[in-house]
């Protein structure tokens, strides 16, 4: 079993919510490349935040468009090597 389980994908919108099957705890991930690879980073949000945003993606949306811009960095579940991927 995968340990990040995808709920909600937004692919539209380049953004998706789950459950880390190996804490318990839920996340928001968003795309990002580097010149290697995509791959998603993953961004730990409370039980609460995960209710919230799936009954509103916009608020989602707002969350996510300010990991792109690396506000929430803090929150990161797995942490970016040296050649950190830019967001799509």
């Amino acid at each position: 079993m995968a340990r990040f389980q995808d709920i909600h994908v937004y692919r539209e919108a380049l953004f998706s919510i789950g459950k880390d099957e190996t804490t318990g705890s839920y996340y928001l991930s968003i795309p990002v490349s580097n010149r290697m690879v995509d791959y998603e980073e993953y961004y730990q949000i409370s039980d609460q935040q995960f209710q919230a945003f799936e009954a509103d993606r916009a608020a989602a949306q707002v969350f996510a468009d300010q990991c792109r811009k690396r506000r929430h960095d803090d929150r990161l579940i797995l942490k970016p090597g040296s050649d950190r991927g830019e967001p799509r």
